[in-house]
């Protein structure tokens, strides 16, 4: 693994880590509209992403063809609003390991759908890395009472993860990680918005009490701000497929963190749980070399040997 993959990684893993740990925010939240707190998270993390855009930001959204902003509308739209509603909705008749336990199956959907969708087969360590990455998150959370509805609404979110990964993959490289995560924020905020009028009508924005505002600067600054720039600059860097590794991290952060909020305990199953989720990322990811290529070569083999960049040019004068 080289620089630019490992900083790449430990971006996906810091920004799934902080979505991890922003699971006692959510619980204190409960009494807040749904659309309102999304909107104003999503207002805010938009109105401090644009000053970070960076120049011929209006030029390079000017650029974008009716099917990019459609992407990015439904990027929105599937992989944030919708997410959230689809995980508060499965956890009014499941208990939160259902959803929680779908969407760690997110790296193996992502490892399967994203080669397909680019015509090519998928990458048999990622597969690998992906199912440990599902039976730890498996491990950790366990399985919940549910019903219909519950597994309904959690599929879901599962549905939501993916889409969050797999429909940024085109906008990505025309508008960069910071620049995406604005105007991403910027639809999520309109759409918020616009289902907060239609489903609460006039209070569907109150203003938050001091805890609740705590809790949703929290969300605004650290988990999106921070979190989204962090986890597409790791797409970028690492790729989509082994992006989704990481977020694996997100049940083993929100179980570490349980038990400072008084709120779960971190026993043996979370423990191996942990445990399977960092072997499939390590062997996904790229961390953990295949023996036998680059390094060694078997008898009659011979080992290629790099050429420095100037004798290379001193050879191509001959």
């Amino acid at each position: 693994m080289n620089a630019t993959t490992a900083r790449g990684a430990l971006l996906a893993a810091l920004a799934c880590v902080l979505v991890g740990g922003s699971f006692t925010a959510n619980s204190l939240l409960g009494h807040y509209p749904y659309a309102g707190g999304q909107f104003l998270r999503y207002g805010l993390a938009f109105l401090l992403l644009v000053p970070l855009a960076g120049r011929g930001s209006a030029a390079r959204l000017r650029a974008l063809g009716a099917g990019s902003w459609l992407r990015l509308a439904l990027l929105a739209a599937v992989g944030m609003v919708g997410f959230n509603l689809a995980v508060l909705a499965a956890e009014r008749t499941a208990e939160p390991a259902v959803p929680g336990v779908l969407v760690g199956c997110a790296p193996v959907a992502v490892a399967v759908l994203l080669p397909l969708l680019e015509g090519r087969r998928p990458r048999r360590t990622v597969l690998y890395g992906a199912s440990f990455v599902a039976l730890g998150a498996f491990a950790v959370q366990g399985w919940g009472r549910t019903d219909g509805a519950g597994l309904a609404f959690s599929a879901g979110a599962l549905a939501g993860e993916v889409g969050f990964a797999v429909l940024a993959v085109p906008v990505l490289r025309p508008l960069g990680p910071r620049l995406l995560s604005a105007t991403v924020c910027g639809c999520a905020a309109l759409e918020s918005a616009a289902a907060g009028l239609l489903a609460d009508g006039a209070g569907w924005l109150r203003r938050p009490d001091a805890v609740e505002a705590g809790a949703l600067l929290w969300q605004a600054v650290v988990v999106t701000v921070v979190g989204f720039v962090c986890w597409y600059i790791g797409m970028q860097r690492i790729g989509a497929e082994r992006a989704t590794l990481f977020s694996g991290l997100i049940p083993v952060a929100a179980a570490c963190t349980a038990p400072l909020a008084g709120t779960g305990s971190y026993g043996t199953a979370q423990a191996v749980g942990s445990a399977l989720v960092c072997a499939g990322v390590a062997v996904g990811s790229g961390a953990v070399p295949r023996s036998g290529r680059g390094r060694r070569g078997g008898a009659g083999q011979r080992v290629p040997v790099p050429v420095p960049p100037a004798a290379e040019r001193s050879l191509e004068k001959l």
